[in-house]
């Protein structure tokens, strides 16, 4: 090749390796993904509506935010995956960040996403009509570190029994309301928008809902690594302000009559079909910010996670909280 020719495109590449450290078009350049790519991890639920609303609209992108969402079975994965450092940033349920927590994952809660949102379904041919016919019987969760989990033993705690009386089974979401559809499970306890696509079914309906569980109790909310929030303070306040942009948006539409305009922005894998999506979204509030209400709500529900045997002892503002 001519002596001059090379040179010249030795100094391209040079000057296109400069510029990669403040661009990701040069590592797409490469077929490769860029350092500074934010990856969120999410569950298979409308509970995460802020997270998909604000993908669909582009607002990572208009604060110059790669990002990269992740998604998993259940809460567990989730923070597993994040303490591992495959993940910066997840919505996800109070329950498994708690432990999380409380093991000593550096993890904070940047925000609120939700509250309450699931609910206990059983079929008809199983003759379940309250907690005590729940005895004896096959009850699925997405798993012992799950919100549901939780919400089953406070359910079962409330009206004199314990999960003792039951065989709670740790099930793939999307597959439980199969498992209730062709008989082979008699209950379970899940999330949105799988409580409202159950009682599309003529077998299936609701027992219990968890807003009569445990009133306005705590469930998904957005975390973060203290890696990610320590390296991209600045990041982690963008994300929190798109997530509260997200969530306006959300229910904004929701009190206009509006919500199909935000089951359009839902990925397909969540709206099945789209009256009960709407009909779900409608079911429980979404909420943004981690305000002293909402910390004292957290509160009450680490008391009833220790009480529960969940937790050891409740865990200190400092050391679950970061606020932007």
């Amino acid at each position: 090749m001519n002596k001059k020719i090379t040179f010249v495109l030795v100094l391209a590449l040079a000057a296109f390796l400069v510029m990669g450290s403040a661009s990701a078009g040069l590592f797409d350049f490469l077929g490769g993904s860029s350092d500074d790519t934010v990856k969120i991890g999410y569950l298979p639920s409308d509970h995460d509506a802020a997270l998909f609303v604000a993908d669909a609209q582009g607002l990572y992108k208009d604060k110059g935010i790669n990002t990269e969402l992740v998604q998993f079975n259940n809460g567990g994965d989730l923070m597993t995956a994040m303490a591992s450092g495959d993940v910066d940033v997840g919505y996800v349920g109070i329950s498994p960040v708690l432990s999380s927590a409380a093991a000593g994952v550096p993890v904070k809660v940047i925000s609120a996403a939700q509250i309450e949102g699931s609910g206990i379904l059983v079929t008809d041919d199983s003759d379940i009509d309250d907690a005590s016919d729940l005895a004896g019987k096959t009850v699925a969760t997405p798993g012992e570190a799950s919100i549901q989990h939780v919400l089953l033993s406070a359910y079962l705690k409330e009206k004199g029994m314990s999960l003792d009386d039951v065989n709670e089974s740790a099930m793939k979401v999307p597959s439980i309301n199969d498992a209730l559809k062709t008989g082979s499970l008699p209950a379970a306890v899940t999330f949105q928008p799988y409580v409202s696509l159950g009682v599309t079914d003529d077998n299936i309906e609701e027992l219990v809902d968890s807003s009569e569980i445990f009133p306005g109790h705590p469930c998904c909310v957005v975390a973060a690594s203290q890696d990610f929030l320590d390296k991209h303070a600045d990041t982690a306040k963008d994300i929190v302000a798109i997530h509260e942009n997200a969530t306006n948006f959300i229910n904004d539409n929701i009190e206009a009559g509006k919500t199909d305009e935000v089951v359009k922005l839902l990925p397909e894998d969540i709206v099945a079909n789209a009256d009960a999506e709407a009909k779900s979204l409608e079911s429980f509030p979404f909420i943004s910010g981690v305000n002293d209400t909402y910390k004292a709500n957290v509160d009450a529900f680490q008391e009833l996670e220790v009480q529960l045997g969940i937790l050891n002892e409740t865990i200190p503002h400092d050391d679950l909280y970061w606020e932007a």
